[in-house]
């Protein structure tokens, strides 16, 4: 099961009208602190509309991914006139790249929504180069809330357990622990490890001007060394497994079928696959591999 905005209207519910300056704020506080600044080519697992894309000004390439359409469509929009983007839709458990042909990628505001973590994992390490990175924000099953809720009594489930909570269809709060143990296993080295937006409570956000929210919460990241029990967490892993020289492939050649994971060739506004009979479609910028033709 995937978690599907197709036809949302995620962008102003969620955010614009939803008081998330400071969430968004602080993420980027964050993300800037993670991410290499310069590199070749970067994918964004779950863009959505493209939030954070302003952030990859350093990159030669950018790949806005997503299973939504219509939010790509919205990201498509924005960042369409820029030649360095493109836009693809996609099941992140079964990516449209050969392997090795990214030299970073991010993920934020998604693994909560995935059921496998493992395999979704597998399938992002497949596609980043080795020695490349990828920033991950998960959303904490440890946090602060949750520790007093739970020592009141006031919920069942404990933020000290091991395995994750789904405490709705497809919302998921992950240990930090075993979302190491997940990244260790997938063939990322974790480097880093920063909490975020501890101050995401209703009565800051009304008493407390933004600028200085932004900045306690960026002092905040740096204490993750004695304890991570903020709501959102961002991770730096290094891809340590494997050689791959996918880096070198350019254009259309650095996607595959994901069904079979073969090779495509362009045949006008689509991507055909010769050796399992997939038809993709591909117009411009705007790659669709979500089902074949």
């Amino acid at each position: 099961m995937i978690c599907d905005y197709e036809g949302s209207d995620y962008k102003t519910r969620f955010w614009k009208n939803s008081d998330r300056v400071y969430e968004d704020a602080c993420e980027r506080v964050a993300l800037r602190r993670l991410l290499p600044p310069h590199g070749k080519r970067l994918a964004d697992f779950g863009a959505g509309f493209g939030r954070l894309a302003d952030l990859y000004a350093g990159y030669d390439e950018v790949i806005l991914l997503d299973y939504s359409r219509s939010l790509l469509e919205e990201a498509q929009e924005h960042w369409g006139h820029d030649p360095r983007f493109r836009f693809v839709a996609a099941d992140i458990y079964h990516l449209p790249f050969a392997g090795g042909v990214l030299e970073a990628a991010t993920m934020v505001r998604v693994i909560h929504h995935i059921a496998d973590v493992s395999r979704a994992l597998g399938e992002i390490r497949r596609a980043i180069a080795p020695g490349s990175h990828l920033v991950l924000e998960f959303a904490n099953k440890r946090n602060l809330k949750a520790v007093s809720r739970f020592a009141l009594r006031r919920q069942d489930w404990s933020p000290f357990s091991l395995e994750p909570v789904e405490f709705a269809t497809l919302n998921f709060d992950f240990h930090p622990r075993w979302m190491r143990r997940q990244l260790e296993a997938n063939g990322f080295r974790l480097q880093r490890m920063l909490a975020v937006s501890y101050l995401r409570w209703s009565a800051l956000k009304r008493s407390m001007p933004i600028k200085a929210m932004v900045y306690v919460d960026a002092l905040l990241q740096l204490t993750s060394r004695l304890g991570v029990l903020s709501p959102s967490v961002f991770t730096l892993s290094e891809n340590a497994v494997g050689m791959d020289d996918g880096q070198e492939l350019s254009g259309d050649a650095i996607f595959r079928s994901p069904l079979s994971g073969l090779p495509l060739r362009r045949d006008g506004d689509t991507l055909v696959c010769d050796a399992d009979g997939t038809r993709w479609h591909a117009q411009g910028a705007f790659y669709d591999f979500k089902e074949p033709m």
